[in-house]
C-alpha cells in the first residue's frame, strides 16, 4: 500500500508542476499582450490628433467706411461744394452708407457731387474675408483667393515671372485707342509734348505695386459717340491681410466731346487708396 501511494504521488507531482508552468507562461503572454495594447492605444491617440488651425486674420473688425476717408480728400475729389449751403455741404461730405447685414464682414460708403460742368461719384468698400475651416486655409489665404478671382474677372494677368512689364508695373502704358504708335526712338511722352493739343495718355488697367499686399487698377471709358461726353471709371482693388478694399471714382463731364484725364483721375483714386492702406496700418 505504501509503495502504491508513493507511485501515485510521483505521477501527480510532475502533472502539477507542468500545469503550474503552463499557467505562468500564459500569464506572462497575457501581460505582454496587454502592455502592447496600451502602447498601441497611446500611439493611435497621438496619431489622430488634429493639426493646429492657422492663425486668424489680422483684422477682426472693419472701420466705419463713411468716416474712413478724410474730408479734405473728399473735397479734392468732389469739387463744387462751395456753391452749396452748409447743410448740403455737410450732407455731401458725410456720404451715404451702403446697406449691410453684417457690418463685421462687408461695409461701404458713397458720395455724389453734381455741378453744371460734371458729375462725380466716389465709393469705397471694405470686405473682411474669413476662412470657415482654418485647418485647411488661413484667413489671409482665403482673402488672396478672393482677390485673385477678382483680378481674373478684370482680365488682368496674374503677377509673376511671366507678367509683362506693362501689366506688372505700368512703366510702359498702352497707347490710347485709335492713336498711332510713337516713331522709332521716340517715347510716348515725347510725342505728347511735341503736340500740345493731343489728348492726355491713357494709363490703362494694370497690376499695381507698392499698394497694400497686392493691388490692381481698372480704367474704363463709357461707350459713347465722339460727340458725347464720356464717363471715366477708375476702380482700384487692393488687399491688406484678410481685408479687400475697393475704391471707385467716376467722372462724368456734361459737355459733349469731353474726356476726363486718365492720369489725373487715376492719381486721385490712387492717393485715396494709399491713404486707406495707411488707415488700416494704424
Amino acid at each position: 500500500m505504501q509503495r502504491k501511494a508513493v507511485r501515485q504521488r510521483r505521477r501527480v507531482l510532475p502533472g502539477i508542476a507542468m500545469l503550474t508552468a503552463l499557467m505562468a507562461g500564459t500569464a506572462g503572454l497575457t501581460g505582454c499582450t496587454s502592455g502592447g495594447g496600451a502602447g498601441s492605444d497611446t500611439d493611435s491617440k497621438a496619431g489622430d490628433s488634429s493639426p493646429a488651425p492657422a492663425p486668424a486674420g489680422k483684422y477682426r473688425i472693419l472701420p466705419a467706411p463713411c468716416k474712413a476717408v478724410d474730408v479734405k480728400r473728399i473735397k479734392a475729389m468732389l469739387p463744387g461744394g462751395d456753391s452749396l449751403t452748409d447743410a448740403q455741404r455737410a450732407q455731401l461730405y458725410a456720404g451715404v452708407a451702403d446697406t449691410s447685414y453684417d457690418g463685421d464682414r462687408h461695409v461701404g460708403c458713397r458720395w455724389t457731387a453734381q455741378s453744371p460742368d460734371e458729375t462725380r461719384l466716389l465709393s469705397v468698400g471694405f470686405e473682411r474675408v474669413v476662412s470657415y475651416d482654418r485647418t485647411l486655409m488661413s484667413d489671409d489665404d482665403k482673402a488672396r483667393q478672393v482677390y485673385v478671382r477678382r483680378l481674373t474677372d478684370a482680365h488682368l494677368p496674374f503677377p509673376g515671372p511671366t507678367t509683362s512689364p506693362t501689366a506688372s508695373t505700368g512703366s510702359s502704358a498702352p497707347p490710347a485707342p485709335g492713336s498711332a504708335p510713337p516713331a522709332a526712338g521716340q517715347s510716348p511722352s515725347a510725342g505728347a509734348s511735341a503736340n500740345p493739343s493731343a489728348p492726355p495718355p491713357e494709363l490703362g488697367s494694370r497690376v499695381l505695386e507698392g499698394l497694400g499686399t497686392e493691388a490692381y487698377i481698372e480704367d474704363k471709358l463709357s461707350a459713347a459717340g465722339a460727340s458725347a461726353a464720356q464717363a471715366r471709371t477708375v476702380r482700384i482693388v487692393f488687399r491688406t491681410s484678410n481685408v479687400i478694399v475697393t475704391v471707385e471714382y467716376v467722372v462724368q463731364p456734361a459737355l459733349p466731346g469731353t474726356v476726363p484725364s486718365s492720369p489725373e483721375t487715376q492719381d486721385k483714386a490712387r492717393q485715396l487708396a494709399q491713404a486707406l492702406v495707411e488707415r488700416f496700418n494704424e
